[in-house]
């Protein structure tokens, strides 16, 4: 399930918006506090942001910017502001697409499909990952072992894919950054640590023990 971040302050629009996406399978949520954008952004883990341009605080094209100096994450501006001159604004700050308002919800889906398909496009590998007798479904994020089973969140999925797609290879933690955020760097240097442990504490659950190792200095291992 994508993760798409809406940031827009008109409440009914915002609303709007995240329940028509809910109902094409998206998980949706709508920034609140609007002097921290990116903090919302970074705690969300969006695959996708709607970014409207006026906006308490600082507009769209600060928080694009901003948000640019992190991660590649796609960006689609949604704003009556549709001058030529703010098309241009926001393409200049990093945005991948523009919509006017008032939109078509069905025109917006689309567009959105379409960015995600080129940017998350994972076809052609299997949906299931083995390795020690551990299994992971990635279509689920449901790992399974010895009868037993557990639910990741996306991001540890997304951790424990890249990692037993490379089995028996190391992965640096540079590498893993980068999947999990489209950067190398990371506001809170112990993000990925904090993750790769959340990992860790999942598989114990059911009885995977050891199965992701540190190598220090360097990354992980499975």
């Amino acid at each position: 399930m994508y993760k798409i971040l809406i940031v827009e302050d008109d409440e009914i629009i915002s609303r709007e918006i995240a329940s028509f996406l809910s109902t094409w399978g998206y998980d949706t949520k709508r920034v609140v506090q609007f002097d921290k954008v990116v903090e919302t952004w970074m705690d969300y883990g969006a695959d996708l942001v709607l970014m409207d341009i006026s906006l308490p605080y600082k507009n769209g094209f600060y928080w694009t910017e901003k948000i640019r100096t992190y991660s590649k994450v796609p960006i689609v501006f949604i704003s009556s502001a549709n001058d030529n001159m703010n098309i241009v604004m926001a393409i200049a700050r990093g945005a991948d697409d523009f919509i006017a308002k008032p939109f078509d919800s069905q025109v917006l889906v689309a567009k959105i499909q379409a960015i995600l398909r080129r940017t998350y496009d994972f076809s052609g590998k299997t949906d299931l990952l083995t390795h020690k007798d551990v299994q992971f479904n990635i279509g689920d994020n449901v790992v399974s072992y010895n009868g037993q089973s557990v639910e990741l969140t996306k991001n540890e999925g997304k951790i424990l894919r890249l990692l037993m797609e490379k089995k028996d290879t190391i992965v640096s933690r540079k590498e893993l950054m980068e999947y999990l955020w489209k950067t190398d760097y990371y506001v809170d240097e112990n993000a990925l640590s904090v993750n790769v442990n959340r990992v860790r504490k999942k598989l114990e659950r059911i009885g995977i023990v050891d199965f992701v190792q540190t190598r220090k200095g360097i990354g992980y291992i499975v």
